[in-house]
């Protein structure tokens, strides 16, 4: 395996030099080109290994927390006064997932000076400047979200705790599993977290890539955040040793790109900012700091999905060159491709989301595993010949008898909806293809040779 010396040097020269370790993964591909509808055999494509681990295989199993971070919130709730905490749960995760982007004062502007064209040319209404003035305000004030910056003082910190510390740990688990898996040679040293909230980032990590990180700094806005965070740490206590060395932690963001970390992680933080103008700001400091990868993270929904390509084209359009690092931007996941997401200009839109089980902390509400649904970005420097373009699954594979549907996000841009057989696409890639789930690659390089099928969901067999 490369070492972390090599492996910075082979990221600035924008190519992946191919170990005999890893070598099978680049070069002995699944290759469907025009002419070629089955995987060639003799290219000693899985090796040893059987199907179901192929190396588009991406599944993580369900995520556990750390038993020390599991005793640590158990006890952090155990000692608060608050009562009635299940119902303020769940009060917060559906407000959280409900939740809108603020609307910007430009499209605030448009929309009052569409209804007062509107009413203008209605007769039946009073023509007087302020009567005209009142009936679109009062119009506006029923129909925009009325978006609300959360505060979180130490009661609402442990509400958050509790509804979203077991989740935000598996989503996050799930973006570094991807990169650990496609990228073994590589082993972060220092690693950024904005909105670093109860700190799931930093355990997340650890769990990841263990001694490896020597260095985690956690910036949250919120000093009552930042104080449970660190309580989280030291085992429900403000006293004793941290479980995770190394953690620091700061109010504000650290604006110069002096200095770099190797992972910069925004998980879903982004969405608590108040306008588009502090995420075009925040993103491109966080680009700025990053020195490998930039991992973005919000809620599995339409609103998320968008923020996150928006952030995704900020960062690949930007033209800013740092001196100490020329290196451009390239999508590592989940896109195989830097071109408009497909979903987004679909005549249907749909968010682009994942999937991640994970067993919760064990409070009396939570008895049964759960699914924590986001969307993800994971933005790396330098070429995308570093990595390989195959297709990715973006809706649960449906298996059906001598047949698997796919649907996949390809590297020239489009969706396509693929029925894969045995007897028209060979043994290996019908079997690949039926082991993996959504969010896997399917490895094959080039699958226009699909039959493809309509968008909608296929029937029943």
């Amino acid at each position: 395996m490369a070492t972390l010396t090599t492996l910075r040097f082979l990221l600035t020269v924008g190519r992946w030099r191919r170990s005999r370790g890893v070598i099978f993964q680049f070069r002995t591909l699944a290759v469907l080109v025009p002419g070629v509808t089955q995987i060639d055999n003799k290219s000693d494509f899985l090796g040893k290994k059987p199907h179901r681990k192929h190396p588009g295989i991406l599944q993580l199993p369900s995520v556990r927390l750390p038993q020390a971070l599991t005793n640590a919130a158990r006890v952090l709730l155990a000692e608060s006064s608050m009562s009635n905490v299940e119902k303020e749960v769940h009060a917060l995760t559906s407000y959280l997932w409900s939740r809108h982007l603020p609307v910007e004062p430009e499209e605030l502007q448009r929309r009052a000076i569409h209804l007062e064209k509107k009413f203008s040319e209605n007769q039946d209404l009073p023509q007087t400047e302020e009567k005209l003035r009142e009936a679109v305000l009062h119009v506006l004030r029923k129909t925009t979200y009325h978006w609300q910056e959360l505060s979180y003082n130490e009661e609402l910190s442990l509400v958050y705790m509790a509804a979203r510390l077991d989740g935000g740990f598996a989503a996050v688990s799930r973006a570094f599993h991807e990169i650990r898996i496609r990228i073994p040679e590589f082993k972060p040293q220092t690693l950024m977290d904005f909105g670093s909230g109860t700190g799931s980032v930093t355990w997340a990590a650890h769990s990841t890539w263990g001694q490896s990180l020597r260095e985690y700094m956690c910036v949250d806005s919120s000093a009552a955040m930042l104080d449970l965070a660190e309580k989280l740490l030291k085992g429900g206590s403000q006293t004793g040793e941290p479980y995770v060395p190394g953690v620091f932690f700061r109010q504000f963001l650290p604006v110069s790109p002096k200095v770099q970390f190797d992972v910069v992680v925004s998980a879903f933080a982004l969405s608590e900012l108040p306008s588009k103008a502090d995420r075009t700001e925040v993103v491109q400091t966080l680009w700025r700091k990053t020195s490998h990868f930039l991992v973005l993270l919000e809620n599995g929904t339409k609103a998320g999905h968008r923020l996150l390509m928006d952030a995704r084209d900020l960062v690949l359009k930007g033209k800013e060159k740092l001196p100490s690092d020329p290196r451009p931007g390239f999508v590592f996941a989940p896109c195989p491709h830097e071109l408009p997401c497909p979903q987004l200009t679909a005549s249907q839109p749909l968010a682009c989301s994942f999937s991640q089980a994970y067993h919760p902390i064990p409070f009396s509400w939570n008895k049964k595993p759960k699914e924590e649904k986001f969307s993800m970005v994971i933005l790396a420097r330098g070429s995308p010949e570093e990595v390989n373009r195959w297709p990715r699954i973006t809706q649960p594979v449906l298996k059906r008898p001598r047949h698997v549907h796919c649907h996949l996000c390809c590297s020239d841009g489009h969706m396509q909806h693929a029925v894969i057989t045995a007897r028209r696409h060979g043994r290996d890639l019908y079997r690949c293809a039926r082991v993996s789930s959504w969010g896997d690659l399917l490895p094959v390089i080039t699958p226009s040779e699909f039959p493809l099928s309509p968008a909608q969901d296929p029937p029943e067999n």
